[in-house]
């Protein structure tokens, strides 16, 4: 047996990743084309990576593959749902940890809290359709490509990076709220974090972060 058949782990967490990573790559093609510059849409330190793509995928995947032929309406309606309550909960959690925010639609109407606004609900019913019916299909054709022991040996490889790429980020924007609000390192590895992810850096990483 293949080790990505059905609804497994292996794959569960190449879409994660993958959602991580293109999310990334249509949010700089979309400031550029409207704005007309580049800017980071990153949310880790290392690589153009972002948990909240790789999340939304694969909750888009968990919670529609069961309904995979059914009709566009349910695939928009599913979206809808699902994609707003993570971007809900995605804001929410940010706030609640490092006191930050990286988006906020209260200038948009019907927004809730600023975390999320029907116009971007709308958005994710969308991709909720062409995730389901267009987009999943094809990444999982590809998924099934890789040969079955290099797929495992991949997988645990990308799981390991991104669990301590995830756990740096985490520690430098924590550091750097603290530094914010003029806390002085208090151990070695805040010094560290100091010297390797100075403001300067974060700022340019975290393009659309900020603080309460």
């Amino acid at each position: 047996m293949h080790f990505a058949r059905g609804i497994n782990f292996y794959k569960l967490f190449l879409i994660f990743f993958t959602g991580s990573f293109v999310g990334v790559l249509i949010e700089l093609i979309w400031c550029y084309l409207r704005n007309g510059y580049l800017e980071s849409r990153s949310g880790l330190v290392y690589g153009p990576f972002n948990l909240v793509y790789g999340i939304g995928a694969l909750v888009l995947t968990l919670a529609l593959y069961k309904y995979r032929n059914r009709s566009w309406t349910f695939s928009f309606l599913g979206g809808f749902i699902t994609g707003s309550v993570v971007e809900y909960f995605c804001s929410y959690f940010q706030e609640l940890l490092f006191g930050s925010t990286s988006w906020d639609y209260s200038n948009i109407p019907f927004n809730l809290n600023g975390r999320i606004c029907l116009l971007y609900s709308v958005f994710w019913g969308l991709l909720g359709i062409l995730w389901i019916k267009k987009i999943y299909p094809r990444i999982a054709s590809w998924i099934l490509a890789i040969p079955d022991k290099a797929g495992k040996i991949a997988v645990w490889v990308l799981c390991v990076f991104i669990v301590f790429n995830s756990a740096v980020s985490g520690l430098a924007v924590y550091r750097w709220a603290e530094r914010i609000n003029n806390k002085e390192p208090s151990n070695q590895l805040e010094v560290i974090l100091d010297n390797r992810f100075p403001n300067e850096r974060l700022e340019k990483i975290y393009a659309n972060l900020s603080f309460k």
